[in-house]
């Protein structure tokens, strides 16, 4: 990052009851870059942690994922997909907390595709436990200026956090 950028937190949030979604809503367009931070558990073990850009549900989605656990690793890709992903070959557990850091680039330009990059892990003691890099595509050209982050069948955890940074000149 250039000299002098920073993270200024946009919105935080803390769920008190398990919830399928949240929206993070209004999003300035001030910024170069987002970043979103995840942590928490899931109801269902073996879960993956979705997005949506401005209410976007057709299938304008892609990823390619690359995870290991250890003792393997694999990668794969998905398109025409309904959402852009935090997590695929690994996923969320329902017992152990799991995270997500994903920077989402370039978010209020209106004359490109929009990217994101993000890293996770699961500690959980599942064949799906391990760490993973996702690449994800939006296929619009609208500025980001929502994000829903979902769970992909059943609900994020109470306590569980999401957090969205803006960063300045990255």
């Amino acid at each position: 990052m250039a000299a002098g950028s920073t993270y200024t937190p946009i919105a935080t949030t803390t769920l008190g009851s398990a919830a399928a979604s949240y929206t993070f809503s209004s999003i300035p367009s001030t910024y170069t870059d987002l970043v979103l931070v995840v942590a928490g558990t899931t109801s269902v073990n073996g879960e993956a942690i979705l997005m949506q850009y401005n209410g976007d549900t057709a299938t304008n989605y892609s990823f390619t994922y690359l995870y290991g656990t250890g003792s393997a690793a694999a990668s794969g890709r998905q398109s025409s997909r309904a959402y852009a992903a935090l997590n695929w070959g690994t996923a969320f557990s329902s017992t152990e907390q799991s995270n997500a850091i994903v920077s989402i680039q370039n978010y209020a330009n209106s004359t490109t595709y929009k990217t994101c990059i993000a890293r996770n892990n699961n500690p959980n003691g599942s064949s799906l436990a391990g760490t993973e890099a996702i690449v994800s595509l939006w296929r619009s050209t609208a500025a980001i200026n929502s994000i829903l982050v979902k769970s992909g069948s059943g609900n994020m955890n109470a306590g569980f956090t999401l957090t969205l940074y803006g960063i300045q000149a990255a």
